[in-house]
Formats: structure tokens, sequence, C-alpha cells
């Protein structure tokens, strides 16, 4: 199966992804990595795997129509088959929806449907409460809204401060987002 993955920032899960696959515990190929900033380090983590990157920004378009446009034949031009979004802070529009119908997914630091959008972990912490964890969902026209796929909770204790509970996440990010991307492209193929 070809892949996009599309991302931000600082590419954590991208990383742990592109390794699974390397190690063949996903059966897939990324064909490409996109990230809407240029300077995002991201793009050098995807070199040292030799993928593809590219790289534009919605401030270099009239508007995010002609943007999400561009990023379709994109796609297409690599013939992506599944969209995998790490840490690509961005709401897919409805072009790219209807292009990749139940083919796009993302992950959030939280269990939703709590603490949706740009800071879950920061909006769970600061909530009080006890339990948060990490989603992995089919990308729909809502934000965070998608059919979920997967879950996974984490602990937060009375003496974690923030910094404690972003590692706890980015760690349970790491181990479930490629065990749940390696079944979906199996069952896929079946």
């Amino acid at each position: 199966m070809r892949i996009a993955i599309l991302a931000s920032g600082n590419g954590s899960n991208f990383e742990v992804i592109a390794q699974a696959v390397k190690e063949k515990k996903i059966a897939a190929e990324i064909v490409l990595l996109f990230s809407d900033h240029h300077d995002a380090y991201v793009l050098e983590r995807g070199k040292k795997f030799k993928i593809a990157c590219e790289s534009f920004e919605l401030k270099e378009f009239p508007g995010k129509k002609q943007y999400e446009t561009a990023l379709l034949d994109l796609l297409k031009q690599y013939e992506v088959e599944l969209v995998v979004l790490a840490g690509y802070m961005r709401i897919i529009g409805k072009d790219l929806l209807a292009a990749y119908p139940n083919r796009i997914i993302n992950i959030h630091p939280a269990l939703l449907p709590d603490f949706p959008g740009l800071h879950g972990i920061k909006d769970a912490y600061e909530a009080g409460v006890k339990e948060t964890g990490v989603t992995i969902h089919y990308v729909d026209s809502g934000v965070d809204t998608g059919p979920i796929i997967a879950q996974k909770a984490v602990q937060i204790e009375k003496t974690d401060c923030l910094f404690d509970l972003e590692t706890k996440i980015h760690q349970v990010e790491h181990q479930l987002y490629p065990q749940v991307l390696a079944k979906i492209v199996k069952n896929e193929r079946s």
C-alpha cells in the first residue's frame, strides 16, 4: 500500500512509522512525506529515510481551496492510497475527504470525544482528569470527530507535571500508531 504522511512539526510519530515500515512491520511503502511548513524538522527525518519530501505553505496560495487542490494533485502524482496524519495541524477540507473516503487516518493525544482540538494533552491536564490517552481515528469533516479505530488510556498521576504527561502520551502514540497502521494495511490487503 502506498502511504503519504502529512506532518507539520517535529515528526516523532512519522519516524516511528517510517522505522516500522523499514523493518517490514507495516506492509506498506511511504511514498511521500508532506509538510505544510518548509522548516519543519520532520522533513529532516524524512531525508534520513530517503523518502520523497515535499512542502508548501497555505500563504503561498490565494486560499485554502487552492492549497488543498495542490496537495490533492501531489497525492495523485505519488499514487497515494492511504493518507496518514502525524501531527498535521490543518483541518482536512471536503475535496481531500471526498478523494480519500475512510482513507485518511489521524492520531490525537486524548481519549476522544474528550479534549478535541489543538491542545488535547494540556486541556486534559488542566481539567484535572485522572485519565486521558491516545485515539486513532478516521478523519471526517469535523475536528477530531471521525470514527474511532483504537484508543489507549494513560493515567495521570498526582505527581505528573505537564511534561511528564506529554512524555507518557508520546510513548503510547509511538507504540499504538504503528500497530494500528499495520492492522489497517493488512486488512486492506486481505
